[in-house]
């Protein structure tokens, strides 16, 4: 029983930074020789580093995964729509007035650069195979909304999208691909048999260094990209959009959104790691995987025929026969106990209380307050107001349903197997 298990004296975390000792010789450089703004050897070697790992020709350090995303965003309007980037004008951005497709289950850093320039967010389900956005769900969106010129797409817990079939379908319609590749650093796609890099997979890319990625700075993150000009751009807005005047002269709007050497030197060190880092973390999604074997649930699914994944964060989801009752308001949540079944709540206060760190899956888009009056969109079309008082069934939703029956589960990848076999123990008592 659970009561016997013995907490954890030192927390085991969901997913910490672990760092190795030339984070701090690069840092140690960068103050000794007194580059500590948002030029130096860090960024440029680190923009090398990542270039080279993801296999692109170029890439731009940004203070976080979301400005590069933002920046990514700025650089399809512009694409797409031919906008000016910013002259004054007072009309909210790039995107106003436009419509942009986007991952429904992710973290809203994916999305509110949409909104920070302007444009309106169209959600798109999630799908059962790999838990990103379905492209039967995505057709369907083009079909109802055949103007929309630009995609915003993320990879949840390192497990890529099934980018193969998202890129033919954008290149038959046109539409330019927003790659959120923030948790998907190291993982990799089969695109027309040959192996491509998350990160390298979109239009405009972008990657995070956030202090619980598998590669971290404490912050940062880094747009990613084939074409220089590109590239240039984002150099320029990220530096206030300084023209080339001897006094400080503004033709666009611009952000200060550049790295600082001293983080750039932190994620310099770190990216050292990289394959030993995804190597822990696949060891811990198997242990988890090998744990569960006889339980009625299910890891995070991929298909390896498609993707090879991070394994940045290891989840986990109950059958729906032994789904609990479970209520979640706004922030908090209650649940029933009940024989032989369990809920997400349950899983997580019990792995709490041996002083470990889970989480719930990201509660989709659709479902957050701030875009409850966004479209979403499922494989049948509108995927809000299906259910009806008077004819039993509803719509599909499975974003929704991931969210009610999942969890993320500590993936630190300092945590001891044994700790691990803890943690998998106290999990097994909820079924009980």
């Amino acid at each position: 029983m659970e009561e016997n298990i013995k907490p954890f004296e030192n927390k085991v975390w969901l997913s910490s930074p672990t760092m190795h000792g030339e984070e701090l010789q690069f840092v140690k450089e960068a103050i000794e020789t007194n580059w500590v703004s948002t030029v130096g050897k860090n960024i440029n070697e680190l923009e090398k580093m990542v270039a080279n790992y993801v296999g692109v020709k170029d890439a731009v350090a940004l203070a976080s995964g979301t400005s590069a995303i933002h920046m990514a965003v700025k650089l399809a309007a512009l694409k797409a729509y031919n906008t000016m980037t910013g002259t004054g004008d007072g009309k909210g951005g790039s995107l106003y007035g436009k419509k942009v497709f986007c991952s429904d289950m992710t973290f809203d850093a994916t999305v509110n650069p949409v909104v920070y320039e302007g444009g309106t967010p169209i959600f798109i389900d999630t799908n059962k195979e790999d838990w990103n956005m379905d492209p039967k769900a995505l057709e369907k969106a083009i079909e109802m909304y055949p103007d929309v010129k630009i995609l915003v797409i993320a990879h949840l817990y390192g497990v890529p999208a099934d980018m193969e079939e998202i890129i033919k379908i954008c290149k038959k319609h046109n539409i330019l691909i927003v790659e959120d590749a923030a948790e998907a650093l190291g993982a990799y796609c089969y695109i027309d048999g040959k192996k491509k890099m998350a990160g390298a997979l979109g239009d405009y890319n972008a990657i995070s260094f956030n202090g619980n990625k598998i590669v971290t700075g404490s912050s940062g993150g880094m747009f990613l990209t084939d074409n220089e000009e590109d590239a240039n751009k984002v150099r320029k807005w990220s530096t206030q959009a300084r023209e080339n005047a001897p006094w400080y002269q503004h033709e666009e709007l611009g952000y200060n959104y550049r790295m600082s050497n001293i983080i750039a030197g932190i994620a310099r060190g770190n990216m050292l790691h990289i394959d030993e880092h995804i190597a822990q973390k696949k060891a811990i999604y198997e242990r988890y995987k090998e744990g569960f074997k006889d339980l009625p649930v299910i890891m995070n699914p991929f298909d390896s025929k498609k993707v090879e994944p991070n394994y940045w964060l290891s989840a986990m989801m109950l059958d729906k026969n032994v789904m609990g009752e479970q209520v979640r308001g706004e922030k908090q949540a209650l649940y029933k106990t009940e024989q032989g079944k369990t809920t997400p709540t349950e899983i997580l206060e019990k792995i709490s209380s041996i002083n470990a760190e889970g989480r719930p899956i990201w509660k989709p888009m659709h479902m957050q307050p701030l875009y409850r009056e966004n479209a979403f969109i499922t494989v049948n079309g509108n995927g809000r107001a299906n259910s009806n008082a008077y004819i039993a069934g509803e719509g599909t939703d499975v974003g929704e349903d991931i969210f009610e029956r999942g969890l993320c589960l500590p993936s630190d990848n300092k945590m001891k197997a044994e700790e691990q076999d803890r943690i998998i123990e106290v999990i097994k008592s909820c079924f009980e």
